[in-house]
């Protein structure tokens, strides 16, 4: 379905249950994970931007976000990576919803990446990616 939707943008993982979609500097990733004993959520993340500098005022603008943004939720990972998530349930879903989920995704990282390095540095995680690989 996501080749169908996103062509050579979806790239599917070797090793596990997922794929990534490349639009704009964002990547995201969805991943199938168990709820419960039969059901499934897709959870659709964009990595935002890795080394940004963890302060009080960086948290208050990614929570004051949280609460505008009608789809998803920035957080951080265990390494402080500015993270977006967005999560939908996995056996109803359609076509349409997954891709509501995926652009809402890529397009809020594409979106703040920038504006959050510009105030708090770091870089943005598409570009660390290529830096590392």
């Amino acid at each position: 379905m996501l080749r169908e939707m996103f062509g050579e943008f979806a790239m599917l993982s070797k090793t596990d249950p997922s794929m990534g979609i490349i639009a704009g500097s964002a990547l995201a990733q969805l991943r199938v994970v168990p709820f419960g004993s039969d059901e499934a959520m897709i959870v659709v993340r964009s990595y935002v931007v890795t080394g940004a500098e963890m302060t009080p005022d960086l948290m208050h603008f990614l929570l004051r976000k949280n609460g505008e943004l009608p789809f998803g939720a920035f957080g951080l990972d265990s390494d402080d990576d500015i993270v977006f998530d967005y999560t939908i349930q996995g056996l109803t879903c359609d076509k349409p919803e997954v891709r509501t989920a995926v652009m809402a995704v890529v397009q809020t990282a594409d979106r703040f990446d920038d504006e959050i390095i510009a105030k708090w540095g770091g870089q943005r995680a598409q570009d660390r990616a290529r830096a590392e690989s």
